[in-house]
């Protein structure tokens, strides 16, 4: 046993919030991390998903780094190939892949209090670290729908998250099972190749009209010029989204307004789509505007009204080895199964049965999320896991970037680790205080939510935790996160010192407290 690891930091994860990481990283001068990844690429999400028409449902002008702003996008809603491009151009441009190991997967990781650091168990081997810093995104593994007889299915089985593009639907009778924002994607494009289509919807979604333009060259020039112009207009659309989803969402009763006037609209785009009033009831949810995430096509709506395409909304009695049969005792014969069905959340403690974390004194992850309310200081920090910080946690989104978010939390951990370095410690952990103190404010705000207010009992959001908590986003504006992330007390972590590091003779176990403010 020795206390020098192998790596100062830890990185789990090469999708965005990996790479926005190490680049905060190096940016701190922090030079010894490994960023490890289980695939055999960067990417996460956008390396996971290329189903047809994958693309991004935000607007590409906040769908990218503040210090990394991509002046040619080549529409307001890019594909997700073009997403892929910018994320392997940070890695690039960056300096990351020298810190980048592919095909590494952790299997588990247990903190070493005799040596202040954690053992991070692999597929084949161990690596040791004094800090982790997970980023795993907010969905993690693809979600398989509990379905009778799915395994005795004898036709094509397709997954959004890993699609089969030797693959052709040309000519196939073809199920879809899902309507959330995945399957409003990719229904419209199969439905074009297809010779019948039928779609299996247990809760309809909510769609807005989709403002996907191109931008045009003359634009895009005028961003790589003058930059300052692509920021406002960043600020502009991140502002609008973050009305939609935090606004409204998270301000409650205050924000019913808005909603009503939003399920208006779409009422009404519906309407210039589909003429047949049982088709559109159909299509129309029984739940409030903000319950779920919302998703935006131009196409969806549509595509209904073709000939060929069938909405099913009978509950499924199970999978048979031709088709589907639904409760009414029909069989709807198939030939290929797409299952758009979601993904495990992050904050879901069988993610940690999986790949057990375990802590201080016992802690064990998976029954902490399981047994307790989802919580973590600022998002980012848990009481009894030292060295350790989420880049994705509970009450950590703010809902108009992903970007943004990945930029606050990784600033936070950098400041934790900066001032255990100037400290000479080997182990920075947050206060149970500071964490009590963070969740009954992030909880007091999101219990006045939306979701609570607004006949979102039917809706089985994933925005409602299984404690029945509003914790997946942060109930506050960016903005008020990112300046919590620089002013956060650096008093709210204890520091510790192993014995042979610490100039002043400590005992392990005694507590350093913090005598300055954070800079």
């Amino acid at each position: 046993m020795t206390g020098q690891p192998d790596y100062e930091v830890i990185v789990v994860g090469a999708g965005f919030g990996g790479l926005g990481a190490g680049i905060a990283l190096r940016d701190a001068g922090i030079e010894d991390f490994l960023i490890i990844e289980r695939a055999g690429d960067i990417g996460g999400t956008w390396r996971d998903n290329t189903y047809p028409d994958v693309a991004v449902d935000l607007p590409s002008f906040t769908y990218q780094f503040s210090f990394e702003k991509n002046p040619d996008w080549s529409r307001v809603f890019p594909k997700g190939s073009e997403v892929k491009a910018y994320i392997d151009h940070c890695a690039e441009k960056y300096g990351l892949w020298q810190f980048i190991r592919l095909n590494t997967e952790m299997t588990a990781r247990t903190w070493d209090e005799d040596n202040h650091l954690w053992r991070i168990s692999l597929r084949e081997g161990e690596l040791t670290c004094r800090y982790v810093i997970t980023a795993l995104g907010a969905f993690i593994d693809p979600r398989t729908p509990d379905i009778p007889g799915l395994d005795d299915f004898a036709g094509k089985v397709l997954r959004t998250a890993a699609w089969d593009h030797r693959h052709d639907l040309a000519g196939e009778r073809v199920a879809v099972i899902g309507t959330g924002s995945t399957a409003v994607q990719l229904i419209p494009k199969v439905a074009k190749v297809a010779r019948r289509l039928t779609v299996f919807q247990r809760r309809a979604i909510w769609v807005f009209a989709k403002p996907d333009l191109r931008i045009p060259p003359a634009v895009r020039t005028l961003f790589r010029r003058l930059p300052f112009i692509q920021s406002v207009v960043r600020g502009i659309t991140a502002a609008v989204v973050e009305l939609l989803l935090v606004g409204v969402i998270v301000s409650g009763k205050p924000g019913s307004f808005v909603a009503k006037r939003a399920e208006r609209a779409i009422r009404g785009y519906l309407r210039t789509q589909v003429r047949d009033p049982e088709l559109r009831r159909k299509l129309t949810p029984d739940y409030g505007f903000g319950c779920k995430r919302p998703s935006v096509s131009n196409t969806y709506y549509r595509t209904f009204t073709r000939d060929h395409v069938e909405l099913v909304t009978e509950g499924i009695e199970r999978i048979t080895p031709t088709g589907v049969r639904t409760r009414d005792g029909r069989e709807h014969e198939v030939d290929t199964l797409i299952l758009a069905t979601g993904f495990r959340l992050a904050n879901d403690p069988e993610n940690y049965r999986k790949v057990p974390v375990r802590g201080r004194d016992g802690f064990d992850l998976a029954d902490f999320f399981a047994t307790q309310q989802v919580q973590a200081y600022e998002g980012v920090s848990i009481p009894r896991l030292p060295n350790s910080f989420f880049i994705f946690g509970p009450f950590s989104w703010t809902g108009s970037s992903w970007h943004v978010m990945v930029e606050t939390q990784a600033h936070h951990a950098i400041r934790v680790i900066t001032e255990a370095r100037r400290r000479g410690a080997t182990a920075a952990e947050v206060t149970q205080e500071a964490n009590d103190r963070f969740f009954a404010f992030a909880h007091r705000r999101a219990s006045r939510s939306l979701l609570f207010s607004n006949d979102c009992g039917s809706a089985n959001t994933y925005y409602i935790d299984h404690h029945g908590d509003f914790s997946l986003l942060r109930p506050t504006t960016a903005l008020q996160a990112w300046w919590s992330s620089r002013r956060f007390s650096l008093d709210d972590y204890r520091y510790r010192d192993l014995p042979a590091a610490a100039p002043n003779g400590k005992a392990v176990g005694e507590w350093d407290r913090p005598t300055t403010k954070s800079p």
